[in-house]
């Protein structure tokens, strides 16, 4: 896609959605959706609305997709209800898109592997993580459950065009350094509000050589700096991750666009990723960032670890953490929950032997479910207690009592704390 007029990739995916040859930052755009997303919190919301336009069928079968992960399996009658409204209109639907307990998954890794978003996609979701799927190279965005509902309808919702930052990673990370630490840095520099309705493009040689999981770990969190979307260029890397999963026979062609050289950023930022330790967010914020080794000094004694979610739940996230804790024990007073984030994860993770190391060692697994993330379930923090967490955002009584403390981290950090007892570095083990 190329025109006398500089863009970037997500200017670029926005004038092919909205019939333009060229879009700036600041315009007001009609823009077509692809995928609309919601789930069992957001979803029946968004149903309610649909339902009131009065349009009797969805804009597209395929295009809409419903996916119970947040309370489910269902941990009360209220959850319950809420799940079966999402079941009850994809069955009246006849929605193409059918998940539910044992085939379904956290929504932002299950839509990848499943094939349903792929490069050059314009997705939206009632969900502040959408933005995950930048990692393909698409524009995906949190949106609120009524503009969802509409577009439910309509196949189509109104976008302002957002000026972007463009963040370059370079060098060789240390060991126990992850992408978890890298976008922690980011948001620890820039602020949560640092990049406010902007979008966020990583790129760089350290994300040039980076597997997807990492590269959905960054996408997933652009929004803790207040991004509208973060976004990576597609690749090689990224074609052999949407080429990997053999039922997504039904995906549509990938659309591969980059920015223009020349392209118009607000702002660069580059980091030198050999300088960047292994990063912990303290209490109540994703920018209150600090080192491991002053967390260490710290000495911040822990209840609780999570290892999964959105944001860390996929396999590399699994492996980490069995390589830490094989032959070791979860510390006595410490309770460490995984959740992986989908059937397929938890299937490799057996397969390659996680699981039994993790067992073995003291963790409680969980089936995929965004739980205690959200302070749902399968792990409410009551008040006093200390979490150190791989999830994504650690507000006051996030994860349970107003009075807890929430600790974000990488799973590397996550595992060893959980045998330490304490926040500490795999170095100490």
């Amino acid at each position: 896609m190329q025109t006398n007029h500089p863009m970037t990739i997500t200017e670029k995916i926005f004038a092919l959605h909205c019939g333009k040859e060229y879009v700036k930052a600041g315009d007001l755009i009609e823009a077509k959706i692809d995928i609309t997303l919601a789930n069992d919190i957001t979803g029946p919301i968004a149903i309610d609305v649909f339902n009131k336009i009065g349009t009797k069928n969805v804009f597209n079968k395929a295009g809409v997709v419903l996916i119970p992960d947040h309370f489910v399996p269902n941990k009360d009658i209220k959850s319950a209800q809420q799940a079966k409204i999402l079941r009850d209109f994809i069955k009246s639907k006849n929605l193409t898109h059918k998940f539910d307990v044992g085939t379904m998954g956290i929504e932002h890794a299950l839509l990848p592997e499943k094939g349903i978003v792929t490069a050059g996609d314009l997705i939206i979701g009632a969900d502040s993580h959408t933005c995950t799927y930048g990692a393909l190279g698409a524009f995906s965005t949190g949106v609120g459950s009524t503009d969802l509902g509409c577009a439910m309808a309509s196949g189509s919702t109104w976008f302002k065009i957002p000026s972007a930052i463009k963040v370059i990673f370079y060098g060789k990370l240390k060991k126990y350094v992850t992408a978890k630490d890298l976008i922690l840095h980011l948001i620890g520099d820039i602020g949560v509000d640092g990049a406010l309705y902007k979008t966020l493009e990583f790129c760089g040689d350290t994300i040039k050589s980076m597997d997807m999981d990492g590269r959905f770990t960054i996408c997933n969190m652009a929004i803790e700096a207040g991004a509208k979307n973060g976004i990576i260029e597609p690749d090689d890397t990224t074609m052999d991750y949407i080429n990997s999963f053999p039922e997504a026979n039904y995906i549509r062609k990938p659309i591969i666009l980059k920015s223009d050289k020349d392209a118009i950023y607000e702002r660069i930022i580059e980091y030198d990723v050999s300088k960047i330790e292994p990063t912990v967010a303290y209490p109540h914020l994703p920018e209150n960032t600090h080192s491991i080794n002053e967390a260490i000094k710290d000495n911040i004694k822990i209840d609780q670890a999570i290892i999964g979610s959105c944001t860390n739940g996929r396999l590399e996230d699994i492996k980490a953490a069995a390589e830490i804790l094989k032959n070791r024990k979860v510390h006595p007073d410490v309770r460490l929950i995984i959740f992986p984030a989908t059937q397929e994860i938890i299937l490799k993770s057996i397969e390659l032997g996680y699981y039994q190391t993790l067992i073995k060692a003291g963790a409680a697994i969980s089936t995929p479910t965004c739980g205690p993330c959200l302070g749902g379930h399968c792990g409410i923090l009551a008040e006093g207690e200390i979490c150190i967490s791989t999830t994504n955002r650690n507000f006051v009584g996030r994860m349970g009592h107003v009075n807890s403390k929430i600790y974000l981290a990488s799973p590397y950090i996550a595992a060893a704390s959980a045998v330490l007892g304490r926040i500490g570095s795999p170095e100490e083990l």
